[in-house]
């Protein structure tokens, strides 16, 4: 397999975008071919944009994705709790989750959601709490059917709680819960999305684009003749969808170097390099600084150490519970409020 002679722009990211319309589904594979070449900030823009747009992601096409051992015990160990029904009751008394779940099963809960939700759209702000209380339960079970695809149940139930957020930030009206469900989704495809990126699965539709390439080249000389869809799949020992996932990727990389080469762009040098590098990260730290400057003492520190903005590694929501004395659910919601407030900005 000889390795492609040309990668990845940003613009099969806005042709594809350009093709969907409100209401559509993407497919996390398509969404990771097209923004495969772009740095972590355009692609969280790309998933703004699908959100923007009402374009639903779906990450159901995701394969399983490589992680650690302990990690990968621990999916498989959340996965076979879920579908056994049993996660309250085989977890460990301390685990985290555990605690969480036994926190939130003690919430009371009240109140007609649709009714409550036309209150808020009246204006009544302080009906907020109970919509949030009457849909964390909704937040762990769509969270539950996503484990095992590399994320952590408690980070996936933390994810759904910013998407319930976003939820009751942005509803105009009519059915609610379909409305709050469908960001809760696209947060939790956003999560699993972003997280096979990390795990590398931009390489792995790479290496099946010069795959499809090879095959292709190959049955051409073959056959005599351009070789079909099903044939390449057959030949690269995988199913056709795959395949046409391949041949759209090569045909967009392609024509992004067509329009490259027809470009006569200035050769910078290391030096450039560098200090673009350098103000770039200047850049990027001191927007950090600005945002966190409009939030309280408290939200500002706790993300600080949910996201190690000071160089630390990242705390999960026990951990720096601890350091504020509050409870895991207790973070996640003043984590989800102050990144709401960050939106904003």
């Amino acid at each position: 397999m000889t390795p492609l002679e040309f990668d990845f722009g940003p613009d099969p990211w806005d042709t594809l975008l350009e093709s969907l319309k409100p209401g559509d589904t993407l497919d996390a594979v398509r969404f990771l071919a097209a923004v495969e070449s772009m740095d972590e900030e355009d692609v969280q823009q790309a998933l703004e944009d699908l959100e923007q747009q009402a374009i639903t992601l779906n990450a159901d096409g995701l394969e399983k994705l490589p992680v650690s051992p302990d990690l990968a015990l621990r999916l498989r160990q959340e996965q076979d709790l879920v579908q056994r029904g049993t996660l309250m009751k085989e977890l460990e008394q301390t685990d985290p989750l555990r605690l969480y779940l036994e926190e939130l099963a003690a919430i009371p809960v009240s109140g007609d959601i649709q009714l409550l939700a036309q209150q808020y759209l009246d204006g009544k702000e302080s009906v907020v709490q109970q919509l949030t209380d009457l849909s964390l339960s909704r937040c762990v079970e769509l969270a539950c059917q996503m484990t095992g695809r590399g994320v952590l149940l408690l980070d996936l139930i933390q994810e759904a709680s910013l998407g319930l957020w976003q939820g009751i930030l942005n509803y105009t009206g009519g059915d609610f819960e379909a409305h709050r469900d469908w960001w809760i989704r696209q947060y939790l495809a956003k999560a699993v999305t972003l997280q096979a990126r990390a795990g590398g699965v931009g390489q792995k539709l790479r290496s099946g684009m010069e795959d499809y390439r090879d095959v292709d080249q190959r049955l051409l000389t073959e056959l005599g003749r351009n070789p079909t869809l099903e044939e390449i799949a057959e030949a690269m020992h995988t199913d056709v969808s795959a395949a046409a996932v391949y041949g759209e990727m090569l045909t967009a990389a392609r024509t992004r170097k067509q329009v490259e080469n027809a470009r006569e762009e200035p050769e910078e040098t290391p030096e450039d390099d560098q200090a673009v590098e350098d103000t770039a990260y200047f850049q990027s730290r001191q927007r950090i600084l600005e945002l966190l400057s409009t939030l309280t003492e408290q939200e500002a520190k706790l993300l600080t150490l949910r996201f190690g903005l000071e160089g630390g590694l990242p705390l999960s929501p026990e951990e720096t519970g601890k350091k504020f004395g509050l409870t895991p659910h207790e973070v996640v919601t003043m984590e989800a409020a102050a990144l709401s407030k960050l939106r904003q900005e």
